[in-house]
């Protein structure tokens, strides 16, 4: 279908080139079709990012439930789904979320509200899971904890331009989220996954 065809191209080349950069005429260049054949389906570019990051976010969602359905344990999830964030960023050059606050704050705030609920909702799973692993320590404040790993990774994603830049930090606050709730075996199973860089 037409409409999704520009939605899909759209996504790909925002996350690639910047939201700000790329044009409506970028995008029907690209496509082979005319302007007003995507403005048939999107009336303003605002409305066509706005699309982009929904679409971003049901497929993050999607990944992430079936790499939970994996059955990994809580250590392996987090890098599997780090592994993840970085295959589908790859082509990124900078931060779609610093480009969002900075350039459309209005699609960022109604972007926020669903990364929350995504990013809070996973977070706590996985340390309930690794407490019943006996990877993470018992009696933890599941939910403090889950606010301070995500402030770490919302502040590293808001203020951090380069794509690049935010995966490397991604990776040491993943570490520091795990050993600050690890038990020796966790701690092991950690050291097994830092040996084996999320490149």
């Amino acid at each position: 279908m037409m409409k999704d065809q520009i939605l899909n191209k759209a996504t790909e080349m925002f996350l690639k080139l910047g939201f700000k950069s790329v044009t409506m005429d970028d995008i029907a260049s690209e496509m082979g079709i005319s302007k007003k054949t995507i403005y048939k389906y999107f009336s303003n570019k605002d409305v066509l990012i706005v699309k982009s990051v929904e679409l971003v976010h049901k497929e993050i969602r999607e990944t992430i439930d079936k790499i939970i359905s994996e059955n990994f344990n809580a250590i392996e999830e987090n890098f599997e789904i780090k592994r993840m964030f970085r295959e589908m960023f790859r082509s990124a050059e900078s931060s779609p979320i610093y480009q969002l606050k900075k350039h459309y704050p209005k699609v960022y705030e109604k972007a926020l509200s669903t990364q929350i609920d995504v990013c809070e909702t996973c977070f706590k799973q996985n340390i309930i899971k690794g407490i019943n692993e006996g990877l993470y320590r018992e009696n933890l404040d599941v939910d403090n904890y889950v606010k301070f790993y995500y402030s770490l990774i919302f502040n590293i994603n808001e203020n951090t331009m380069l794509e690049k830049d935010v995966h490397e930090l991604e990776v040491k606050a993943l570490e520091y989220h795990t050993r600050a709730m690890a038990t020796l075996t966790g701690i092991i199973e950690l050291e097994k996954h830092l040996k084996n860089p999320i490149i």
